[in-house]
């Protein structure tokens, strides 16, 4: 078997196997959930997972979407033969199982391959993939990941504060697996996920009281707590007053400012 190339299509429909040969993951359009071994991540535009041999993995389009995907025989000499001194790179490359980042310059050929219209001619998909392992047995810059766009996050919080809420909800909204977005969330912010909505409704809740004459069960209500006793509850662990008494000290503070 020579590497070759081919586009595929997923739909929201989650599959798992298994093959006797590596295979390399490109995103193209919309993205896929992938789990390998364990490892969950996405895979979108200028993105790569990596499925070792014989590694069962699962893997599921996030709506419909679309992948190159690069099928690599488990044939040590041939990759040898086919790429060089460059062979060792990919074949380490090849048994470590996850997702990455691609540079812009392979995010590139990744496009540029993806979009001819002979790809499953043998000798166009072989020399195709000869190009992309050979860009990726190259020493890859260190790519800084973005930081997790918490602006957005934060609209996305207040808009469905009513409502339930989960790690993954907040982690559709930065295209990251709810595992990885855990783990980034917690390195950026210094808090959990849902400690952090947690809080962030409570300070909504703060400012309703403060500022409107809404009734508690309702200003409960708007900030997710199914009842008034739970959300009183809250206000006490956090600001160490009663929703009465916070409104009491906003109105002697108001009253107290010069006119």
């Amino acid at each position: 078997m020579n590497p070759s190339l081919s586009v595929r299509h997923y739909l929201p429909e989650t599959q798992a196997h298994s093959h006797d040969h590596a295979q390399l993951v490109f995103g193209l359009d919309g993205a896929l959930q992938v789990d390998v071994e364990g490892r969950a991540g996405r895979v979108a535009a200028q993105q790569l997972a990596v499925i070792p041999t014989a590694c069962r993995h699962a893997f599921a389009g996030d709506g419909a979407s679309s992948c190159l995907v690069l099928d690599v025989p488990a044939d040590a000499d041939a990759l040898a033969r086919l790429l060089g001194r460059g062979a060792d790179a990919v074949c380490r490359l090849l048994d470590t199982p996850g997702t990455r980042a691609l540079t812009p310059a392979l995010g590139t050929l990744v496009s540029g391959l993806a979009a001819l219209p002979s790809l499953d001619d043998q000798a166009i998909g072989r020399h195709g993939a000869a190009l992309l392992l050979a860009g990726l047995a190259q020493p890859q810059p260190a790519l800084a990941l973005p930081g997790l766009p918490l602006a957005r996050l934060d609209a996305f919080i207040d808009r469905h504060c009513a409502h339930p809420l989960q790690v993954r909800d907040l982690a559709e909204q930065a295209g990251l697996a709810p595992s990885r977005f855990h783990e980034r969330f917690l390195a950026e912010t210094g808090l959990r996920p849902m400690e952090y909505v947690r809080r962030r409704r409570l300070r909504l809740a703060r400012l309703l009281l403060t500022t409107t004459a809404l009734p508690v069960g309702e200003v409960a209500a708007r900030t997710g707590y199914a009842s008034q006793s739970a959300f009183t509850s809250a206000l006490v662990r956090e600001y160490g007053e009663t929703p009465s008494a916070l409104r009491r000290a906003a109105r002697a503070e108001s009253r107290a400012k010069p006119a």
